[in-house]
């Protein structure tokens, strides 16, 4: 099973050249079950990451260019009356998949990015007061640009929250920008690539974490971290719960693909930094200048003894 995960690792890698660890984080957080954010400039590869990956695992994908105007009933779907029923009839939005790409996401106002909260949650849609499920397994892939740039929307903390990791890409190195502008077109790579798994193995592998063992002194650990976040003076607020069982979930998924039944310390710290730091929020020094939270987060790390 977890062949076929580092052959679509190997797969992406070909598309989204020279960021192999974090196509690791995003499988990562895919074989944990959890939603991934993706913030960086425009034009580093976001989308095209999202598009390799749901190819790679079989999945059905739908994409949605967030935009200042984009309604909830754009995202969930909307009924609307048909005489030849003689009533409404629920049209489902390009929510019903199993890979949603939020691209721009923080481009919408806030009202429209709740609507995804119950989605990311509960994988079920609300709609003319009927619950209607989401395909399995579902996953939101959203893509963020910097909030400083023009027409963005900062998300609230509770949206942040519900997404597992948050990864930057980054620009690529010599080699690799050599070898994109040398190389063949990334969207005609896509065309091309096979699913590299199915759906359903994607599920087995994913229900299969349950056996990797976590032993009581790592899940010590993983308080000792959570609880040095919120008493920690460089932070608004520490690490929720959720956010200490998605550490454990994901130290359990990167275990996994490591080849090992167990979690080891070193995979706490290999998603620390991804599944953290987008959750805490720093409070600014006396001069007006804050860290990053990513700078916080090691300094977090270097804080707590293993």
């Amino acid at each position: 099973m977890y062949t076929k995960l580092h052959a679509v690792a190997a797969q992406v890698c070909q598309v989204i050249v020279g960021k192999d660890v974090q196509v690791r984080q995003a499988l990562t957080c895919m074989l944990a079950g959890g939603h991934l954010l993706v913030e960086d400039v425009p034009g580093v590869g976001k989308t095209t990451l999202a598009h390799a990956l749901a190819i790679s695992q079989g999945l059905n994908f739908n994409r949605i260019q967030f935009t200042s105007d984009l309604l909830p009933a754009d995202v969930a779907g909307i009924s609307i009356y048909e005489r030849e029923k003689n009533g409404f009839m629920f049209h489902p939005g390009p929510i019903f998949t199993q890979v949603l790409l939020a691209d721009e996401i923080n481009r919408a106002t806030p009202k429209t990015q709740s609507g995804l909260l119950e989605a990311m949650e509960e994988r079920q849609v609300t709609a003319d007061g009927v619950t209607r499920p989401l395909p399995e397994p579902f996953f939101v892939i959203a893509t963020q640009n910097p909030t400083h740039q023009v027409g963005t929307f900062p998300l609230p903390e509770s949206q942040l929250d519900r997404f597992l990791m948050c990864l930057s890409l980054g620009y690529p190195d010599a080699a690799a920008e050599r070898a994109l502008l040398m190389g063949e077109d990334r969207r005609a790579l896509l065309k091309s690539l096979p699913p590299a798994m199915t759906a359903a193995e994607l599920a087995a592998a994913q229900a299969s974490l349950r056996q990797i063992h976590a032993s009581p002194a790592l899940i010590t650990y993983i308080q000792a971290l959570a609880q040095a976040s919120r008493q920690n003076g460089a932070f608004a607020e520490g690490l929720s719960p959720r956010a200490a069982l998605a550490l454990l979930q994901a130290a359990r998924a990167w275990a996994a693909l490591e080849g090992r039944d167990h979690v080891m310390p070193e995979d706490v710290q290999a998603v620390l930094v991804p599944v953290c730091a987008h959750r805490l929020r720093p409070v600014k020094a006396a001069h007006g200048v804050a860290l990053a939270s990513r700078d916080l987060v090691l300094q977090l790390q270097k804080s707590v003894p293993v």
